[in-house]
């Protein structure tokens, strides 16, 4: 067996996808900022 056939049979465990949506986790990061800013404001930290 070489190294090439072990790697392809490999079994996914649910770890990161290189191809997966990446405008969605863009979107996402950037509510998390706006979510955190306005708790921010809200408690009067800035």
């Amino acid at each position: 067996m070489t190294a090439q056939q072990a790697t392809a049979t490999r079994v996914r465990t649910g770890g990161p996808r290189e191809d997966g949506p990446k405008i969605l986790e863009h979107v996402m990061g950037w509510v998390l900022v706006v979510v955190f800013a306005m708790l921010v404001t809200q408690l009067g930290l800035l």
